[in-house]
C-alpha cells in the first residue's frame, strides 16, 4: 500500500467524545486543517461513551487504509488502560500501544489545581503547608473515581506528601459547581473550564500543568516551578490510526497536520481554548503514551486506588 490518499474519497476522523468538549473542539480544528492541507474532505464522527473507550475501539477496528483516523486523549490511551483492568475485571477491548498507529500529538491543554478562596493560602507553598497542618480536612473534587482528575489528585498527594479526601462526582461540571460553592475546597480540572472562574476570582489557581506559564494566567506558576514536576503533565490530544497503517500514509497525514496547526487560523482557534500545538514525531508520541501509562499505573498501585 502506498502513501496515496485519493482526493475524491472522504476521510473520517473519529472523536471518542460527544460534541462540545475540549476533545471535540481540538479534533474539529485538526479535521479542518487536514482537509485544507490534503485537499480532500474530512468528516468528524463523534463516538462518545465509556470514557472514550467506544470511540477508541472503533478506531482500532477500522481498516488501515488511511480513510479512518481518530483522536487519542489521556483518557482513552492512559487512564482507561490503567483504570479499566482495576474495575471489577472489566476488559478494555483494545491495547493502547499495540492496536494503534501513532501519527502525531495535535495539541496540549494545561491542567490546573484551584482552591476555593476560603482556603487560607495564596500560593502553592502556603497551600501545602496548610494541608500538612490539617491532614484529612481538605476535600478535592474530580469528575469521578478513576478519572484523569482523580489520578492527578493522587499524584499531587504523593508528590506533595499531603493527606486530602477525594470526593468523586459524575462529571467535571458538578465538581466545578461544588468547588465554586465551597462544598469542596480543591479542584483538579482542565484549564478551559476553570479559567473563567479563576479570572473572576471565584477560584484561586495555584499551579498549571504545562511546559510554560499560561498567557491568560501569567502569575500562576507551573507545577514544575512550584517544585512538583511529577504533576506537570498537561492533557493532550493526538492523531492516530488503526495498527498497521502504512508508514508512508501516516507520514503524509502527520506532515499535513503539522503544517495545519501552525497556520494562523488554526493557531488562533487553539489559543482560544488554551491549547498549544505540538506536532511531534510518531516515536515521540508513542513514548509519551507509554511513559504516562507506566507513571499512572504506579500511582494507582502505590495509592491502592479503588475505581468503583
Amino acid at each position: 500500500m502506498s502513501g496515496v490518499l485519493h482526493a475524491q474519497k472522504t476521510i473520517t476522523l473519529i472523536i471518542p467524545f460527544p460534541p462540545g468538549g475540549s476533545t471535540d473542539i481540538v479534533g474539529r480544528i485538526a479535521a479542518d486543517g487536514l482537509a485544507k492541507e490534503l485537499g480532500q474532505p474530512v468528516v468528524v464522527d463523534n463516538r462518545g461513551g465509556a470514557g472514550g473507550a467506544i470511540g477508541a475501539k472503533a478506531i482500532a477496528d477500522a481498516a488501515p487504509d488511511g480513510y479512518t483516523l481518530g483522536v487519542a486523549t489521556v483518557s482513552t490511551h492512559v487512564v482507561n488502560p490503567v483504570v479499566v483492568p482495576l474495575m471489577r475485571g472489566a476488559p478494555l477491548g483494545y491495547d493502547a500501544l499495540k492496536d494503534f498507529t501513532y501519527i502525531t500529538q495535535i495539541a496540549a491543554v494545561p491542567n490546573v489545581v484551584s482552591i476555593h478562596p476560603s482556603v487560607p493560602a495564596r500560593n502553592m507553598a502556603e497551600f501545602i503547608s496548610y494541608a500538612k497542618n490539617n491532614p484529612g480536612k481538605l476535600n478535592f473534587g474530580t469528575p469521578g473515581n478513576g478519572s484523569l482528575g482523580h489520578l492527578i489528585g493522587e499524584t499531587f498527594k504523593s508528590a506533595a506528601k499531603v493527606d486530602m479526601v477525594h470526593v468523586p462526582y459524575k462529571g467535571a461540571g458538578p465538581a466545578l459547581n461544588d468547588t465554586l460553592a465551597g462544598q469542596v475546597q480543591v479542584l483538579f480540572d482542565n484549564l478551559p473550564s476553570s479559567l473563567p472562574h479563576i479570572q473572576s476570582g471565584k477560584l484561586r489557581a495555584l499551579a498549571v500543568a504545562s511546559d510554560k506559564r499560561v498567557a491568560a494566567l501569567p502569575d500562576v506558576p507551573t507545577f514544575a516551578e512550584a517544585g512538583l514536576p511529577q504533576v506537570n503533565d498537561p492533557s493532550w490530544f493526538g492523531l492516530i490510526g488503526p495498527a498497521r497503517l502504512p508508514p508512508a500514509l501516516a507520514s503524509r497525514v502527520g506532515d499535513a497536520l503539522a503544517r495545519a496547526v501552525r497556520q494562523p487560523e488554526a493557531a488562533s482557534r487553539l489559543a482560544a481554548v488554551a491549547a498549544t500545538p505540538i506536532a511531534n514525531t510518531p516515536d515521540q508520541f508513542r513514548e509519551v503514551v507509554a511513559a504516562s501509562i507506566e507513571a499512572s499505573r504506579r500511582i494507582a498501585n502505590e495509592n491502592r486506588l479503588k475505581f468503583d
